[in-house]
């Protein structure tokens, strides 16, 4: 006997339409929310717009192990709501299918992309949170390039300021430079120029700084007057800042893959709330991926309506479910991490309750006779809705005031 019959790929297929777009969709504005402040922080740090798309790049496995579990959920609901209200699911009902071989398809579906989220916050998510930082830290350092902020005084070396009051041409035409760089013995040279512009060098901790047009007063405590120098090209070397190189992976616990962060929870060497901290980031790693086998039954369980009913409060209410997990989860971690609670217990608690909510909802529809796990929400939601609807319907005093006047004349 073939394990997937016509139905089951039938299924597979209308699962995996709006699984995909919902996952899309949610990645895409937890993208979008994050762009804008990125590409505010790229632009106050005066770096290339490239950066802005890398460290993006670097976003997208946190995003995805967020965005996996809602897209599971809604893939899976929304199409069993589809066959709910095309009577397709009576019609399987009524020829002896369960609910329980219903949900093999979507709990397939749920393994998949349980091993695809375990493989995202156990390794891709560290690496690439790792790679996130550094690129913070080189964008901070100037390492990437990092442009002259124009009408401010900038910091090129220890001993040298500059000032330009415009650029051109992305950077290669400065125009109104103003350089000063300060020597031993108590030297000193200052220089304005109309134009500048910088070149490369052999050296690679040396730029050439070219100025063109300008006047060059040079300092000295034997000097009894400054000397003065009017110029039309000339090129003053500049010694680049060192940059210290970024940390070793590893230092946060986010940066730990799932077998390092295990070894570092039970690692005598690590203090007891470094080990607190490890511990805690692990079973909210554990946590998200358990969760991928509870969310077939919640969303089955809210995606079939009372009959003559085609409310969508079951979608709502699966999507407010999960956000409560999730931000109960986090705060769960928070709290395992300062000591406050058991970073065990606070994962495993919320998980459990949401567990046992999903299952409770999934027997009352798969094994009660007539059992509707939202039926109450359904009738509430209804009952709302059309007192909301009859506010609006009530006929306007003044209205009916005007209207008697008229009638009466017209008599």
């Amino acid at each position: 006997m073939r394990f997937l019959t016509g139905f089951d790929r039938y299924l597979a297929r209308l699962i995996l339409v709006p699984l995909l777009g919902c996952l899309t969709v949610a990645a895409m504005l937890l993208l979008l929310d994050k762009m804008l402040k990125l590409f505010d922080f790229v632009m106050n740090e005066g770096g290339p717009v490239s950066v802005v798309w890398k460290m993006l790049g670097n976003l997208i496995p946190e995003y995805l192990s967020l965005g996996i579990p809602i897209g599971v959920l809604l893939g899976i609901l929304l199409a069993f709501r589809n066959l709910a209200q095309s009577s397709e699911l009576d019609a399987l009902r009524a020829v002896g299918v369960s609910y329980n071989r219903l949900l093999r398809v979507p709990m397939l579906f749920a393994i998949v992309f349980a091993g695809v989220s375990f493989f995202i916050v156990g390794f891709a998510e560290p690496y690439s949170r790792f790679a996130y930082e550094r690129l913070q830290f080189e964008l901070r350092s100037g390492a990437l390039g990092a442009s002259i902020k124009v009408g401010e005084f900038a910091k090129l070396a220890k001993s040298t300021t500059l000032r330009v009051e415009e650029s051109r041409a992305k950077g290669a035409d400065l125009r109104g430079l103003f350089v000063r760089t300060e020597g031993k013995n108590g030297q000193s040279v200052a220089v304005t120029a109309a134009r500048g512009t910088f070149l490369s060098t052999d050296d690679p901790d040396v730029i050439l700084l070219r100025l063109t047009n300008g006047t060059m007063i040079h300092t000295a405590s034997s000097f009894v007057v400054p000397r003065v120098l009017t110029f039309k090209q000339q090129d003053l070397p500049v010694n680049l800042p060192a940059i210290g190189n970024f940390r070793a992976r590893g230092d946060e616990d986010a940066e730990l893959t799932l077998p390092e962060l295990a070894k570092a929870a039970q690692s005598p060497a690590a203090s007891a709330v470094l080990r607190t901290q490890n511990t805690a980031s692990l079973w909210r790693r554990i946590a998200l991926v358990a969760v991928m086998f509870i969310l077939p039954f919640l969303a089955v369980a809210l995606a079939v309506p009372p009959k003559r009913s085609t409310s969508g409060i079951g979608v709502f209410l699966s999507l407010i479910l999960l956000i409560v997990f999730f931000k109960t989860s986090q705060y769960g971690e928070a709290m395992g991490r300062i000591g406050a609670v058991d970073p065990v217990l606070a994962q495993v608690l919320p998980l459990a309750g949401f567990a046992a909510l999903a299952f409770y909802l999934y027997y009352v529809l798969a094994f009660v006779p007539g059992g509707q796990p939202i039926g109450a929400l359904d009738r509430l939601a209804a009952r709302a809705t059309a007192f909301v609807t009859g506010l609006f319907r009530r006929p306007v005093p003044w209205r009916d005031a005007t209207a008697d006047k008229t009638t009466g004349s017209a008599a």
